[in-house]
């Protein structure tokens, strides 16, 4: 009889502690959002890279700098990358654009290794080196809610606002030193004459001009995803 009393009062004692262990389980998978949720890299219009857009933000979490440079190089050795340099190359090989590397294939292939080479030292300066030395968090977290202006702005605003590592919010630096650092870089590898101010300038607010747009782009296009691919 003793022991018939003993065991129940046992099991009693172990429930709390069994029913706490359930809700540290449920806290944590509320923490991690699912893979559908944050897909990892859903392209946009099937195409254009999506590494670091955070579709359906949760709980923040940060990531570490391998992280960080692990999207840097996805950004800048995607497919999607290569073609594009191409298209950029013969945009400046029709232009003209830094006429001492003449014309023909070789001023070609100097036109494209230069395109190719901007997209990655932008992206590494952006994604994973300026994040990485200032503590900034490089992706791309998504409102989702309110009317298009809101989310219109809001998508804006990120250009000039990031998050922190530890979660809280500051002047992007990432965005715009990184985006400096990139163009002063390309300028390297362009001829002489090529070696200008305005050149600096066209560089900088290109690479800024591309990114408002993709911001724009990341925060739209799980709507346009669900109404023209109905995903």
């Amino acid at each position: 009889m003793i022991i018939a009393l003993a065991l129940p009062a046992r099991a009693q004692q172990e429930q709390p502690g069994q029913a706490a262990t359930e809700q540290q389980d449920k806290d944590k998978q509320d923490q991690v959002a699912p893979e559908d949720a944050n897909p990892k890299n859903d392209r946009i219009f099937k195409v254009i890279p999506n590494y670091t857009t955070v579709e359906n933000p949760t709980t923040f979490m940060p990531i570490t700098v391998k992280e960080k440079f692990k999207l840097g190089a996805e950004d800048s050795f995607d497919p999607y990358e290569f073609p594009l340099a191409g298209i950029v190359a013969l945009i400046a090989q029709a232009s003209d654009d830094d006429a001492a590397w003449g014309q023909g294939m070789k001023g070609y292939g100097k036109r494209y290794a230069a395109a190719f080479a901007d997209t990655t030292v932008g992206s590494f300066m952006t994604t994973g080196i300026f994040p990485s030395l200032l503590r900034e968090d490089p992706r791309y977290f998504r409102k989702g809610g309110g009317g298009f202006l809101r989310r219109s702005g809001y998508a804006l605003k990120r250009i000039f606002v990031t998050r922190t590592d530890s979660d809280h919010s500051q002047f992007n630096y990432s965005e715009f030193g990184g985006n400096g650092v990139a163009a002063g870089i390309s300028l390297s590898y362009h001829s002489r004459q090529d070696r200008t101010f305005s050149n600096f300038g066209n560089n900088y607010g290109t690479q800024i001009a591309i990114d408002v747009i993709a911001n724009q782009l990341k925060e739209f296009w799980p709507d346009i995803r669900r109404k023209i691919f109905k995903k």
